[in-house]
């Protein structure tokens, strides 16, 4: 587990435990709630009533397809490619919509939900740093486990619940509708882990962990002797036992490993997946259904793959995720919302980022392994997404599609002729019927629109080619901001080797630089009157930084946060937001708080597509079936506008305008 993508893990804090007295409890609660329920619901219907007295639509859908981008969308629409959304451009409205800075999901969807810039949301990046140790954590959420345990063995009994953080702050729109009885089904929007407690549904999505508290982390199990796996998952050896091969499957810290063999029947690639008394078949190529696992109390499930059967075995294991119907960690609301999905529609993926893209890239997974993987979770999403507005006569359904975002990040060397090759032709139209199936996504939702309902189609940012990696930390350090212990030209991950001391500023996270502040960081040294006047000297030197083994341009702008952002979370923002050139990102060490000897490095992952670059680079896209009234609308824009689509009056405190002209 890489722990930089990790939460602090909930480990045994996922074991059961149950009391008499709660028994006794839940029963009394259950008799109360039945016999109570004629009139609770008799009261709600009348809430319902008065809270649509107002509105202006009976139905509000979001069809969120992440990383959709203007450029692409554009070209494609003009060849006729995209029939679904050039007849909703024609009959209703079209726009680029301008994203956040950073133009990063956590950040945009957080403003989409809230209506508001990211210093009254408090989400900067995927990543924050620990202020005592300058260790990466996760910006969105804070999984603590219980304390105060009994321990037979391996066995951890918690005698507290294990307790869940969401950082994200001010209101998202859903829970304002909810206390008007509007009701709500939130499907997948980032940053909803833990699930806000409002009169709706939702289904938690990004930053969601697996059972081991990661962010997602593989299983790559061999009977060959490889490399370690770098990032995101580990690798395992697959024993010869007679004519099988057994492995062993970690689950989440503390719990006792899950045997597995398989058993391979003599045709080419297949064989037998057997596991906790259950046996699933294994072909090569294609993966099993969701396997439902048990460590110790906690429940998991997980796919399969066999990647290679002859001469050697290989087999791939997804991220362990937590079980829809015992989810392990709080994933939606109400609590039983996700169960009922599962028993409604089958078990699905829960993970926040799904799709493997670290699997890919470490070559665990091909691409067509990684296409399939995407292709089943969509049509996952689908299920539930098609589900709500099967069930839903009024009221709001939002739910985000992360293919579109996942396919683009892995494939888009594909549209770059800079890094294309002629052996690329197998996958070389892999985005364009990406957005083709977008297109189609579109076109099936249109069957639920009709004149009392506001459609909204949607993205969070675009998307641009990743060829160069730029390492501010290293730059930092050649230019005196920067010092490592001794006369060392290079350190370690989470900022090993690195001089506080003696150190002014550093980078951590996608897209962001920090002063190393005195009584902000433990070992800061910048006092409060100089911190002003080297945030512009930095602003400054870094705007038009040139890659020297390029000559193009690097970094397009350097934006101090105050020239960003207001509000009362701007003390925990980085200090400098940085808006790198088309063509350039953080690199992968930089991310992490490494310092290496090159300030610039080309990327060789699949992963060669992003968006953490100079917002105005790569807006989203805004596609909507009644006309427009605002020009160049913001993503910030949503929240006030499905208020006032509903009668709901903004707070004050929100920041968008309605895209509309409502009076």
């Amino acid at each position: 587990m890489t722990p930089y993508l990790a939460y602090i893990g909930p480990g045994a804090g996922f074991a059961f435990m149950g009391s008499l007295l709660a028994l006794v409890l839940s029963l009394f609660l259950s008799v109360i709630s039945m016999l109570t329920w004629p009139f609770r619901a008799a009261w709600l219907a009348l809430r319902r009533k008065r809270g649509y007295r107002n509105a202006r639509v009976s139905k509000a859908i979001f069809l969120g397809l992440d990383g959709l981008d203007p450029l692409l969308t554009e070209r494609f629409m003009a060849e006729g490619k995209l029939p679904n959304l050039s007849r909703l451009k024609e009959q209703g409205s079209y726009r680029r919509l301008r994203t956040t800075y950073p133009a990063l999901s956590p950040v945009a969807w957080s403003t989409f939900a809230t209506g508001v810039n990211p210093a009254k949301h408090n989400i900067f990046d995927f990543l924050n740093r620990d202020l005592r140790t300058y260790a990466p954590e996760l910006s969105s959420s804070k999984v603590r486990p219980a304390t105060r345990v009994l321990r037979f063995g391996r066995l951890r009994i918690p005698l507290e619940r294990t307790t869940v953080e969401m950082r994200r702050k001010s209101e998202p729109f859903w829970k304002i509708l909810g206390r008007h009885a509007i009701g709500c089904t939130i499907l997948r929007v980032p940053i909803t882990f833990p699930p806000d407690h409002f009169h709706g549904r939702l289904l938690s999505a990004m930053c969601t962990p697996d059972l081991r508290g990661a962010q997602g982390s593989f299983s790559w199990f061999s009977t060959t002797a490889g490399e370690a796996v770098r990032t995101g998952g580990n690798r395992y050896p697959l024993r010869r036992e007679g004519n099988c091969l057994a492995g062993l499957l970690e689950g989440p810290q503390d719990s006792k490993p899950v045997s597995f063999r398989v058993k391979l029947n003599g045709k080419p690639d297949s064989g037998m997946l057997e596991i906790q008394g259950q046996t699933f078949p294994l072909l090569r190529g294609e993966y099993t259904p969701w396997i439902r696992l048990r460590f110790n109390g906690a429940r998991g499930i997980a796919r399969f793959l066999l990647t290679a059967s002859h001469p050697e075995v290989s087999l791939y294991v997804t991220p362990i995720q937590i079980d829809p119907e015992n989810p392990a960690l709080p994933i939606s609301q109400p609590r039983f919302y996700a169960a009922y999905l599962a028993k409604l529609l089958g078990s699905f993926a829960t993970l926040g980022m799904a799709e493997d893209t670290w699997a890919l890239n470490e070559g665990a997974i091909d691409e067509d392994a990684f296409l399939k993987q995407a292709e089943s979770i969509q049509r996952e999403r689908e299920a539930m997404f098609f589900s709500a507005l099967d069930r839903t006569r009024r009221g709001v359904v939002a739910c985000v599609f992360d293919t579109s975002d996942r396919v683009q990040h892995m494939f888009f060397r594909y549209l770059d002729p800079a890094r294309a090759t002629p052996a690329d032709g197998s996958h070389a139209e892999t985005i364009e019927r990406l957005y083709r199936d977008m297109d189609r996504l579109a076109g099936d939702t249109l069957r639920y629109v009709d004149d009392r309902t506001a459609l909204f189609v949607l993205s969070d940012h675009g998307f641009r080619s990743f060829r160069r990696g730029v390492n501010l930390n290293s730059w930092l350090r050649r230019n005196g901001y920067l010092a490592l212990n001794g006369d060392g030209t290079e350190g370690g991950d989470y900022f090993e080797g690195v001089d506080w001391s003696r150190t002014r500023a550093y980078a951590l996270g996608l897209g962001g630089l920090y002063l190393n502040r005195r009584g902000r960081e433990s070992g800061g040294i910048v006092p409060s009157e100089e911190a002003e006047s080297l945030q512009r000297e930095l602003a400054a030197k870094l705007s038009g930084l040139v890659d020297d083994d390029t000559g193009e341009v690097a970094v397009r702008q350097a934006y101090p946060a105050g020239e960003l952002y207001s509000g009362p979370y701007l003390g925990a923002a980085p200090d400098l937001i940085i808006g790198y050139a088309d063509g350039y990102r953080t690199s992968w060490d930089a991310a992490v708080g490494k310092v290496t000897v090159h300030v610039f490095e080309d990327n060789t992952k699949a992963w060669s597509g992003d968006h953490c670059i100079d917002p105005p680079l790569v807006p989203g896209v805004l596609f909507s079936n009644r006309r427009l009234d605002a020009d160049e609308p913001g993503i910030e824009d949503l929240a006030p506008t499905v208020l006032r689509l509903f009668g709901v009056e903004p707070p004050k405190w929100m920041e968008g305008a309605p895209v509309f002209d409502l009076g």
